[in-house]
């Protein structure tokens, strides 16, 4: 590595000091394949986001459709929502299917459509999930069926139904969506906690299970991040987490959220882990 002459730089470098790297075409190809090997191009690529329309999994859609990814949009109600027109206005692909994830059969039918459609799957984000209040005597046996059904079965169903396709591709990413309250206790929402509490131990075994075949699966917990989910608490409640259980205080984003997504999906060299977006509360102690 040497200095080059100033006479020998172009107009743009001549008025700094640069070192200069000799490329050749062997190191580009080399580059190159290293590029290859660890990011996945999401030009053309087709994604499934669950609870797609809203939130992190509107927010997810919006990310990945601008990156190029064709996008199918699966929720309870699709309904009254202007996601769809948004996506398409950046020049993606959008398909909405209406489904309720907490029956195997419409797990697997949702996975059919896509493929149907597309004629491939290459990305699944399960972002769809629900709150199931209540304490282990107080709460109802509904909710904690309910629960393990949309967060866990799910879970299992669709990723069973997409990783047959994403095996075809030789290659693909899964994003589970996990929370801070399975990584900590919480009062009043034991279905909630368990559920989410399993989703990372899903993730590691999935992602050993896969790797051979070049599917990276991974997991995001976010903390209290400002959507739907947020808005029965008072003001005093939101209050009290931005000043006290925050460290960044604020509420998080769902983009805050999308970004981390999009970069596990991404990244190829990333599997089996759980990233935390929850502003650092869950780091600390009190």
């Amino acid at each position: 590595m040497k200095k080059v002459p100033d006479d020998e730089r172009s107009d743009a470098t001549k008025d700094q000091s640069v070192l200069l790297l000799p490329v050749t075409p062997k190191h580009s190809i080399i580059q190159q394949k290293i590029n290859d090997q660890q990011l996945m191009d999401i030009q053309n690529k087709v994604a499934i986001i669950t609870g797609g329309t809203h939130g992190i999994g509107a927010a997810t859609a919006l990310a990945l459709a601008g990156r190029g990814a064709a996008v199918a949009l699966v929720a309870r109600n699709t309904a009254d929502n202007d996601i769809q027109q948004k996506i398409e206005a950046l020049g993606a692909s959008c398909m909405m299917i209406a489904a309720d994830l907490g029956r195997e059969d419409e797990c697997i039918r949702v996975v059919e459509e896509v493929e149907k459609q597309w004629g491939r799957i290459d990305i699944l984000v399960h972002s769809a999930g629900a709150a199931a209040p209540g304490s282990l005597l107080d709460g109802a046996r509904a909710v904690w069926y309910q629960a393990f059904d949309v967060h866990i079965h799910a879970a299992f169903h669709l990723c069973r139904a997409a990783v047959s396709y994403m095996k075809l591709q030789k290659e693909g990413a899964i994003v589970l969506i996990s929370s801070a309250a399975g990584l900590r206790g919480v009062k009043n929402a034991l279905a909630y906690a368990v559920v989410k509490g399993a989703i990372p131990q899903m993730t590691r075994a999935l992602a050993l299970e896969l790797c051979d075949d070049n599917i990276s699966v991974n997991c995001v917990s976010p903390g209290v991040i400002r959507t739907r989910f947020q808005d029965h608490l008072k003001p005093e409640q939101v209050k009290n987490n931005i000043d006290n259980r925050i460290p960044l205080h604020r509420e998080g984003t769902p983009e805050d959220v999308a970004d981390v997504i999009c970069t596990l999906v991404q990244n190829k060299f990333i599997t089996g882990e759980n990233i935390v977006v929850d502003g650092g509360m869950t780091m600390r102690i009190v």
